[in-house]
Protein backbone atom coordinates (compact mmCIF):
# COMPACT_ATOMS: atom_id res chain seq x y z
CA UNK A 1 0.00 0.00 0.00
CA UNK A 2 1.13 3.76 -0.82
CA UNK A 3 -0.10 6.63 0.29
CA UNK A 4 -0.15 10.20 0.47
CA UNK A 5 -2.67 13.23 1.80
CA UNK A 6 -6.19 13.08 2.52
CA UNK A 7 -8.54 12.88 -0.54
CA UNK A 8 -6.37 15.58 -2.45
CA UNK A 9 -9.10 17.33 -3.09
CA UNK A 10 -11.62 14.45 -3.97
CA UNK A 11 -8.69 13.33 -6.43
CA UNK A 12 -10.39 10.76 -9.51
CA UNK A 13 -9.97 6.66 -8.46
CA UNK A 14 -10.83 3.50 -9.97
CA UNK A 15 -11.82 0.48 -8.27
CA UNK A 16 -10.53 -2.68 -10.48
CA UNK A 17 -12.25 -5.93 -9.47
CA UNK A 18 -10.13 -9.33 -10.54
CA UNK A 19 -12.67 -10.31 -13.32
CA UNK A 20 -12.19 -6.88 -14.98
CA UNK A 21 -14.88 -4.84 -13.51
CA UNK A 22 -14.00 -1.26 -12.59
CA UNK A 23 -15.73 1.61 -11.04
CA UNK A 24 -14.59 5.14 -11.18
CA UNK A 25 -15.12 7.24 -8.26
CA UNK A 26 -12.73 9.85 -6.13
CA UNK A 27 -10.54 9.34 -3.28
CA UNK A 28 -12.10 9.10 0.09
CA UNK A 29 -9.60 8.84 2.79
CA UNK A 30 -5.34 8.03 2.08
CA UNK A 31 -4.37 9.03 -1.50
CA UNK A 32 -2.36 5.87 -3.48
CA UNK A 33 -3.31 2.41 -4.12
CA UNK A 34 -4.74 -0.60 -1.69
CA UNK A 35 -5.78 -4.30 -2.50
CA UNK A 36 -7.64 -7.22 -0.94
CA UNK A 37 -11.00 -9.24 -0.64
CA UNK A 38 -13.69 -7.09 -1.90
CA UNK A 39 -16.51 -8.06 0.27
CA UNK A 40 -19.62 -6.00 1.23
CA UNK A 41 -20.79 -5.04 4.88
CA UNK A 42 -24.97 -4.59 5.09
CA UNK A 43 -25.15 -2.69 8.50
CA UNK A 44 -26.65 0.48 8.41
CA UNK A 45 -24.24 1.51 11.82
CA UNK A 46 -21.59 0.89 13.28
CA UNK A 47 -18.71 1.46 10.97
CA UNK A 48 -15.98 2.27 13.59
CA UNK A 49 -16.17 -1.47 15.06
CA UNK A 50 -16.31 -2.45 11.45
CA UNK A 51 -13.08 -1.04 10.59
CA UNK A 52 -11.24 -1.92 13.67
CA UNK A 53 -12.41 -5.44 13.58
CA UNK A 54 -9.10 -7.71 13.27
CA UNK A 55 -11.68 -9.67 11.15
CA UNK A 56 -11.14 -7.63 8.35
CA UNK A 57 -7.50 -7.80 7.47
CA UNK A 58 -6.69 -8.08 4.62
CA UNK A 59 -10.74 -7.25 3.39
CA UNK A 60 -11.58 -4.16 1.14
CA UNK A 61 -14.83 -3.11 2.68
CA UNK A 62 -17.90 -1.89 0.79
CA UNK A 63 -20.53 -0.38 2.76
CA UNK A 64 -24.31 -1.45 1.28
CA UNK A 65 -25.76 1.92 3.30
CA UNK A 66 -25.42 4.81 1.04
CA UNK A 67 -24.32 7.47 3.45
CA UNK A 68 -21.33 6.65 5.71
CA UNK A 69 -19.89 8.88 8.18
CA UNK A 70 -22.47 10.71 9.67
CA UNK A 71 -21.09 10.49 13.11
CA UNK A 72 -17.38 10.74 12.61
CA UNK A 73 -14.87 8.84 14.79
CA UNK A 74 -14.85 8.64 18.72
CA UNK A 75 -12.11 7.08 20.60
CA UNK A 76 -14.52 4.97 22.43
CA UNK A 77 -15.61 2.77 20.04
CA UNK A 78 -12.53 1.29 18.48
CA UNK A 79 -12.30 -2.41 18.93
CA UNK A 80 -8.89 -2.33 18.37
CA UNK A 81 -5.48 -0.31 18.42
CA UNK A 82 -6.22 0.27 14.69
CA UNK A 83 -7.94 0.49 11.47
CA UNK A 84 -7.47 -3.26 9.98
CA UNK A 85 -9.57 -3.39 6.71
CA UNK A 86 -7.38 -2.68 3.32
CA UNK A 87 -9.58 -0.37 1.93
CA UNK A 88 -12.72 1.34 2.24
CA UNK A 89 -15.56 2.02 -0.15
CA UNK A 90 -18.79 4.07 0.05
CA UNK A 91 -21.36 6.21 -2.04
CA UNK A 92 -22.01 9.12 -0.08
CA UNK A 93 -19.69 10.13 2.38
CA UNK A 94 -20.87 12.77 4.70
CA UNK A 95 -19.75 16.24 4.46
CA UNK A 96 -19.76 16.97 7.83
CA UNK A 97 -19.83 14.74 11.14
CA UNK A 98 -22.61 15.36 13.70
CA UNK A 99 -22.48 13.82 16.82
CA UNK A 100 -21.51 15.32 20.53
CA UNK A 101 -19.02 12.17 20.67
CA UNK A 102 -17.00 12.91 17.16
CA UNK A 103 -13.94 13.81 17.73
CA UNK A 104 -12.85 13.86 14.14
CA UNK A 105 -14.15 13.17 10.93
CA UNK A 106 -14.40 9.51 8.97
CA UNK A 107 -12.22 10.48 5.92
CA UNK A 108 -9.64 11.91 8.61
CA UNK A 109 -9.33 8.97 10.45
CA UNK A 110 -8.93 7.10 7.30
CA UNK A 111 -5.86 9.45 6.21
CA UNK A 112 -4.24 9.24 9.43
CA UNK A 113 -4.40 5.37 9.60
CA UNK A 114 -3.07 5.36 5.67
CA UNK A 115 -6.57 3.56 5.00
CA UNK A 116 -6.99 4.16 1.16
CA UNK A 117 -10.73 4.33 -0.01
CA UNK A 118 -13.26 5.29 -2.98
CA UNK A 119 -16.59 7.12 -2.80
CA UNK A 120 -19.26 8.06 -5.30
CA UNK A 121 -19.54 4.90 -7.05
CA UNK A 122 -22.38 3.25 -7.31
CA UNK A 123 -22.35 0.10 -4.37
CA UNK A 124 -25.33 -1.16 -5.23
CA UNK A 125 -24.05 -2.08 -8.21
CA UNK A 126 -20.72 -3.89 -6.99
CA UNK A 127 -22.62 -5.28 -3.85
CA UNK A 128 -25.14 -7.15 -7.13
CA UNK A 129 -21.83 -7.87 -8.87
CA UNK A 130 -19.98 -9.35 -5.65
CA UNK A 131 -22.91 -11.18 -4.61
CA UNK A 132 -23.22 -13.32 -8.07
CA UNK A 133 -19.96 -13.52 -9.10
CA UNK A 134 -18.44 -13.80 -5.03
CA UNK A 135 -16.35 -12.42 -3.30
CA UNK A 136 -12.83 -11.36 -5.12
CA UNK A 137 -9.34 -9.52 -5.58
CA UNK A 138 -9.52 -6.05 -5.89
CA UNK A 139 -7.52 -2.71 -5.59
CA UNK A 140 -8.62 0.69 -5.16
CA UNK A 141 -5.77 3.35 -6.80
CA UNK A 142 -6.07 7.14 -7.08
CA UNK A 143 -3.11 9.81 -7.48
CA UNK A 144 0.38 8.94 -8.52
CA UNK A 145 -0.79 5.01 -8.81
CA UNK A 146 -3.43 5.75 -11.42
CA UNK A 147 -2.69 3.70 -14.66
CA UNK A 148 -4.23 2.50 -17.63
CA UNK A 149 -6.71 -0.21 -16.70
CA UNK A 150 -5.23 -3.12 -17.58
CA UNK A 151 -2.24 -2.76 -15.84
CA UNK A 152 -3.86 -1.92 -12.73
CA UNK A 153 -5.96 -5.34 -13.94
CA UNK A 154 -2.68 -6.74 -13.95
CA UNK A 155 -1.36 -5.89 -10.29
CA UNK A 156 -4.77 -7.02 -8.87
CA UNK A 157 -4.42 -10.29 -10.62
CA UNK A 158 -1.07 -10.59 -8.85
CA UNK A 159 -2.69 -10.40 -4.95
CA UNK A 160 -2.73 -13.54 -2.94
CA UNK A 161 -6.24 -14.85 -2.46
CA UNK A 162 -7.82 -15.37 0.49
CA UNK A 163 -8.34 -19.15 0.35
CA UNK A 164 -5.13 -20.73 2.08
CA UNK A 165 -4.08 -17.60 4.00
CA UNK A 166 -3.04 -18.37 7.32
CA UNK A 167 -3.79 -14.15 9.08
CA UNK A 168 -4.40 -14.78 12.58
CA UNK A 169 -1.12 -14.63 14.24
CA UNK A 170 -0.38 -11.44 12.12
CA UNK A 171 -3.31 -9.63 13.48
CA UNK A 172 -3.44 -11.16 17.54
CA UNK A 173 -0.88 -9.85 20.47
CA UNK A 174 2.54 -10.35 20.72
CA UNK A 175 2.60 -10.25 24.64
CA UNK A 176 -0.12 -11.64 26.97
CA UNK A 177 -2.32 -9.45 28.98
CA UNK A 178 -5.00 -9.32 31.42
CA UNK A 179 -8.72 -8.04 31.21
CA UNK A 180 -9.81 -7.68 35.22
CA UNK A 181 -13.27 -8.45 36.39
CA UNK A 182 -15.43 -5.94 36.90
CA UNK A 183 -16.89 -6.11 40.41
CA UNK A 184 -16.36 -9.26 41.93
CA UNK A 185 -14.64 -12.17 40.52
CA UNK A 186 -16.26 -15.27 39.75
CA UNK A 187 -13.88 -17.05 37.11
CA UNK A 188 -10.89 -17.33 34.80
CA UNK A 189 -10.94 -17.34 31.54
CA UNK A 190 -8.08 -17.97 28.87
CA UNK A 191 -8.72 -16.06 25.80
CA UNK A 192 -7.28 -17.26 22.46
CA UNK A 193 -6.61 -14.12 20.41
CA UNK A 194 -7.21 -14.86 16.80
CA UNK A 195 -8.17 -11.55 16.20
CA UNK A 196 -9.71 -10.81 19.10
CA UNK A 197 -12.06 -7.58 19.48
CA UNK A 198 -12.33 -5.36 22.85
CA UNK A 199 -15.58 -5.59 23.70
CA UNK A 200 -15.62 -9.20 23.78
CA UNK A 201 -13.21 -9.31 27.01
CA UNK A 202 -15.42 -6.42 28.35
CA UNK A 203 -18.78 -9.00 27.97
CA UNK A 204 -16.81 -11.97 29.88
CA UNK A 205 -15.60 -9.17 32.61
CA UNK A 206 -18.71 -7.66 32.99
CA UNK A 207 -19.73 -10.98 34.44
CA UNK A 208 -16.93 -11.22 36.23
CA UNK A 209 -14.70 -12.72 34.60
CA UNK A 210 -11.00 -12.34 34.62
CA UNK A 211 -9.54 -12.93 31.10
CA UNK A 212 -6.23 -13.57 30.01
CA UNK A 213 -5.60 -13.40 26.75
CA UNK A 214 -3.34 -15.21 24.70
CA UNK A 215 -1.59 -14.67 21.63
CA UNK A 216 -2.29 -16.60 19.06
CA UNK A 217 0.60 -18.40 19.50
CA UNK A 218 0.29 -19.77 22.78
CA UNK A 219 0.61 -23.21 23.71
CA UNK A 220 -1.40 -25.77 25.83
CA UNK A 221 1.03 -25.24 28.68
CA UNK A 222 0.58 -21.45 28.47
CA UNK A 223 -2.88 -21.79 28.63
CA UNK A 224 -3.30 -23.94 31.75
CA UNK A 225 -0.57 -21.78 33.50
CA UNK A 226 -3.43 -19.25 34.24
CA UNK A 227 -5.53 -21.97 35.73
CA UNK A 228 -8.56 -21.05 33.72
CA UNK A 229 -11.68 -21.89 34.27
CA UNK A 230 -12.30 -21.98 30.92
CA UNK A 231 -11.30 -21.47 27.58
CA UNK A 232 -12.16 -19.06 24.91
CA UNK A 233 -11.05 -18.98 21.14
CA UNK A 234 -11.86 -15.85 19.07
CA UNK A 235 -12.56 -14.56 16.05
CA UNK A 236 -9.92 -13.58 13.15
CA UNK A 237 -9.35 -13.20 9.80
CA UNK A 238 -7.96 -16.05 7.17
CA UNK A 239 -8.37 -19.64 6.00
CA UNK A 240 -9.53 -21.82 9.16
CA UNK A 241 -8.17 -24.85 6.85
CA UNK A 242 -4.41 -23.53 7.42
CA UNK A 243 -5.19 -22.86 11.84
CA UNK A 244 -3.60 -26.18 12.38
CA UNK A 245 -2.09 -25.04 15.75
CA UNK A 246 -5.15 -23.53 16.97
CA UNK A 247 -7.11 -26.73 16.34
CA UNK A 248 -4.14 -28.69 18.09
CA UNK A 249 -4.13 -26.15 21.07
CA UNK A 250 -8.49 -26.49 21.27
CA UNK A 251 -8.78 -30.59 21.02
CA UNK A 252 -6.23 -30.53 24.19
CA UNK A 253 -8.95 -27.96 25.69
CA UNK A 254 -11.06 -30.98 24.34
CA UNK A 255 -9.71 -33.90 25.82
CA UNK A 256 -9.03 -32.21 29.63
CA UNK A 257 -13.10 -31.02 29.67
CA UNK A 258 -12.47 -27.32 30.30
CA UNK A 259 -15.62 -25.43 29.63
CA UNK A 260 -14.81 -23.80 25.92
CA UNK A 261 -16.52 -21.38 24.02
CA UNK A 262 -15.91 -19.96 20.78
CA UNK A 263 -17.02 -17.21 18.67
CA UNK A 264 -16.77 -17.03 14.49
CA UNK A 265 -13.25 -17.94 13.65
CA UNK A 266 -13.23 -19.72 16.58
CA UNK A 267 -16.09 -21.81 15.51
CA UNK A 268 -14.21 -22.97 12.58
CA UNK A 269 -12.01 -24.56 14.50
CA UNK A 270 -14.15 -25.87 16.62
CA UNK A 271 -15.42 -27.90 13.36
CA UNK A 272 -11.51 -28.95 12.48
CA UNK A 273 -11.02 -29.95 15.76
CA UNK A 274 -14.42 -32.16 15.72
CA UNK A 275 -13.64 -33.38 12.36
CA UNK A 276 -15.67 -31.44 10.27
CA UNK A 277 -14.14 -29.63 6.98
CA UNK A 278 -14.67 -25.87 6.53
CA UNK A 279 -15.37 -24.12 3.08
CA UNK A 280 -15.32 -20.94 1.68
CA UNK A 281 -18.56 -19.05 1.19
CA UNK A 282 -19.37 -17.29 -1.85
CA UNK A 283 -19.72 -13.77 -0.57
CA UNK A 284 -20.15 -14.45 3.25
CA UNK A 285 -21.97 -12.90 5.44
CA UNK A 286 -21.29 -9.50 6.51
CA UNK A 287 -23.08 -7.31 8.59
CA UNK A 288 -25.21 -6.92 12.10
CA UNK A 289 -28.58 -7.67 11.04
CA UNK A 290 -28.14 -12.03 10.19
CA UNK A 291 -31.14 -13.83 11.11
CA UNK A 292 -30.22 -16.97 12.89
CA UNK A 293 -32.20 -19.47 14.87
CA UNK A 294 -30.97 -21.37 18.15
CA UNK A 295 -32.26 -24.71 17.64
CA UNK A 296 -31.80 -25.47 21.34
CA UNK A 297 -34.49 -23.26 22.21
CA UNK A 298 -36.18 -22.74 18.91
CA UNK A 299 -35.37 -18.56 19.25
CA UNK A 300 -34.85 -16.59 16.14
CA UNK A 301 -31.55 -14.02 16.95
CA UNK A 302 -30.57 -11.05 14.45
CA UNK A 303 -27.21 -11.42 14.86
CA UNK A 304 -23.57 -9.58 14.00
CA UNK A 305 -21.72 -11.41 11.67
CA UNK A 306 -18.04 -11.59 9.56
CA UNK A 307 -17.43 -14.41 7.71
CA UNK A 308 -16.61 -15.80 4.62
CA UNK A 309 -15.78 -19.19 5.39
CA UNK A 310 -17.90 -21.89 7.18
CA UNK A 311 -18.02 -25.19 8.86
CA UNK A 312 -19.14 -28.45 6.51
CA UNK A 313 -21.34 -30.53 9.61
CA UNK A 314 -24.77 -32.58 9.15
CA UNK A 315 -27.38 -29.88 9.67
CA UNK A 316 -30.19 -32.45 11.23
CA UNK A 317 -28.27 -35.46 12.70
CA UNK A 318 -26.28 -36.13 15.50
CA UNK A 319 -22.72 -36.64 14.39
CA UNK A 320 -20.08 -39.04 16.38
CA UNK A 321 -17.02 -37.31 16.96
CA UNK A 322 -13.58 -38.29 19.28
CA UNK A 323 -15.05 -35.74 22.05
CA UNK A 324 -18.26 -37.33 21.83
CA UNK A 325 -21.38 -36.61 19.87
CA UNK A 326 -21.74 -32.86 18.42
CA UNK A 327 -24.89 -31.12 16.81
CA UNK A 328 -25.04 -28.23 15.41
CA UNK A 329 -26.83 -25.73 17.23
CA UNK A 330 -27.58 -22.66 15.03
CA UNK A 331 -28.41 -22.10 11.48
CA UNK A 332 -28.26 -19.00 8.99
CA UNK A 333 -32.22 -18.66 8.12
CA UNK A 334 -30.84 -17.16 4.92
CA UNK A 335 -28.98 -19.84 3.17
CA UNK A 336 -28.83 -22.96 5.83
CA UNK A 337 -25.17 -21.85 7.08
CA UNK A 338 -24.28 -23.82 10.18
CA UNK A 339 -23.81 -21.07 12.53
CA UNK A 340 -22.94 -22.95 15.97
CA UNK A 341 -22.15 -25.90 17.43
CA UNK A 342 -22.23 -27.53 20.64
CA UNK A 343 -20.96 -31.25 22.28
CA UNK A 344 -23.20 -33.19 24.45
CA UNK A 345 -21.02 -35.58 26.43
CA UNK A 346 -18.64 -32.34 26.76
CA UNK A 347 -19.04 -28.40 28.22
CA UNK A 348 -18.09 -27.02 24.53
CA UNK A 349 -20.06 -25.26 22.22
CA UNK A 350 -19.50 -22.22 19.32
CA UNK A 351 -21.18 -20.34 17.48
CA UNK A 352 -20.09 -18.48 13.93
CA UNK A 353 -20.81 -15.09 15.01
CA UNK A 354 -20.48 -12.13 17.20
CA UNK A 355 -22.32 -11.86 20.49
CA UNK A 356 -20.78 -9.13 22.02
CA UNK A 357 -22.07 -7.40 19.17
CA UNK A 358 -20.98 -3.60 19.08
CA UNK A 359 -22.72 -1.68 18.15
CA UNK A 360 -25.16 -4.26 18.24
CA UNK A 361 -27.74 -5.97 18.09
CA UNK A 362 -27.94 -7.58 21.82
CA UNK A 363 -29.88 -10.91 21.06
CA UNK A 364 -27.08 -13.11 21.01
CA UNK A 365 -25.61 -11.60 24.56
CA UNK A 366 -27.19 -14.56 26.62
CA UNK A 367 -24.19 -16.70 25.26
CA UNK A 368 -21.71 -15.55 27.12
CA UNK A 369 -24.36 -16.52 30.16
CA UNK A 370 -24.45 -20.19 28.63
CA UNK A 371 -20.47 -19.97 29.35
CA UNK A 372 -20.92 -18.90 32.72
CA UNK A 373 -23.18 -21.91 33.44
CA UNK A 374 -20.58 -24.30 31.92
CA UNK A 375 -18.08 -22.64 34.19
CA UNK A 376 -20.58 -22.83 37.06
CA UNK A 377 -21.47 -26.68 36.67
CA UNK A 378 -17.68 -27.71 36.43
CA UNK A 379 -17.10 -25.88 39.54
CA UNK A 380 -19.94 -27.50 40.98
Amino acid sequence: MTISARGAGRAPAVLVLEDGRTFRGRAYGAVGETFGEAVFSTGMTGYQETLTDPSYHRQVVVMTTPHVGNTGVNDDDPESKRIWVSGYVVRDPARIPSNWRARRSLDEELESQGVVGISGIDTRALTRHLRERGAMRVGIFSGDALADEATLLARVQEVPEMAGADLSAEVATKEPYVVPAIGTKRFTVAAIDLGIKGMTANRLAERGVEVHVLPATATLEDVYAVEPDGVFFSNGPGDPATADHPVSIMRGVLERGTPLFGICFGNQILGRALGFGTYKLKYGHRGINQPVQDRTTGKVEITTHNHGFAVDAPLDTVSDTEFGRAEVSHVCLNDQVVEGLRLLDRPAFSVQYHPEAAAGPHDAAYLFDRFISLMEDRRA
